[in-house]
């Protein structure tokens, strides 16, 4: 399968006690061997968090993952890797889980 590619933005709208943004938006591109959008909605639909938390969990997981997934025999991975594999799927099938208590059917 191709890579999908993304431009991910990050924009800083204020912090707590100034008020005002200080930094000038981030942007990067990045690929990824999945559909993001589907990835966040399918996270918001299964109603384990707020759409927000939701969407964050997502994109911080496969941003990440995709990142070891390219540098998988990199030092610094050795011991991630296996822990993040373990709490993706844990990830999904308490969604699946969430999704059969809602009457949804079950997402691949």
């Amino acid at each position: 399968m191709r890579e999908r590619r993304y431009r991910i933005t990050l924009e800083h709208l204020a912090t707590a006690s100034e008020g005002q943004p200080l930094h000038a938006p981030l942007s990067f591109e990045a690929g990824n061997h999945d559909d993001l959008f589907t990835i966040v909605s399918r996270l918001r639909g299964n109603g384990q968090f707020d759409s927000d938390t939701s969407a964050q969990l997502a994109l911080g997981l496969k941003l990440f993952g995709e990142v070891i997934l390219k540098n998988r025999k990199h030092p610094l991975f050795e011991e991630i890797g296996p822990a993040l594999r373990d709490f993706i799927m844990k990830l999904k099938s308490q969604g699946k889980a969430a999704g059969a208590a809602q009457g949804e059917p079950a997402a691949e």
